[in-house]
């Protein structure tokens, strides 16, 4: 779990990661300045240091877990009960990757999360706030998330999809929606998607994430 000053959202993320099954929580702190690491330490998540970019807090958490199925969650995203079983039930089954299906915690986006699932659907390529997992081996043989300040989960949704089967589970995460309600629901999923196209065609990903944070 990646975290950056996310005091007010980290305990319900743990807490939930808890309840659906995670035998442990690790959070890979990015320098908060304020209450995250202490609040997420009193809810028995491990706590490491040392990485300021998500890509890399999440490569640093991975190196660091206990287990073989690896299950990444975004600070602000609720797993839903018996998502760590049905990871691993999964992977048990021949799947290296994958994630789940979304709904966001705001009233006002249905439509938003409906049209993200049947993306996923078609795709079989979740993105990072869909809580992706992998199979340990498969991770480390796809060279873990690309060090990149945006994309990164895109990127490792590709190329476990080219190295092989990829699955969205019927279960539900629920997160955050805010960025879709402060920019607009149409504006949000325009930039998304010009991110991406502007990815494709080349322009590296630094320019892109001042874009999108800007």
């Amino acid at each position: 779990m990646p975290a950056l000053n996310e005091e007010t959202r980290i305990a319900a993320a743990i807490e939930a990661a808890f309840a659906a099954g995670a035998a442990e929580v690790i959070v890979a702190d990015g320098g908060s300045r304020d209450a995250t690491v202490d609040t997420a330490r009193a809810r028995g998540a491990r706590i490491i240091t040392g990485a300021d970019m998500r890509a890399r807090q999440l490569n640093l958490g991975a190196r660091n877990a206990a287990h073989d199925a690896l299950l990444f969650v975004h600070a602000d995203t609720l797993l839903p009960e018996g998502a760590a079983a049905a990871v691993e039930g999964a992977i048990g089954q021949g799947v290296i990757f994958g994630g789940f299906r979304i709904a966001f915690l705001e009233p006002g986006l249905r439509a938003v999360a409906a049209l993200i699932n049947a993306r996923t659907r078609v795709t079989r390529e979740p993105w990072g706030d869909q809580a992706q997992f992998a199979s340990r081996e498969a991770f480390s043989r796809a060279g873990g998330y690309p060090e990149i300040p945006i994309m990164e989960d895109y990127e490792l949704a590709r190329r476990m999809k080219r190295a092989g089967r990829t699955a969205v589970l019927p279960l539900t995460v629920r997160t955050s929606g805010m960025r879709f309600l402060e920019l607009g629901a149409l504006r949000t999923a325009a930039l998304n998607w010009w991110i991406i196209a502007s990815y494709h065609a080349g322009v590296s990903p630094e320019r892109l994430a001042r874009w999108y944070r800007r």
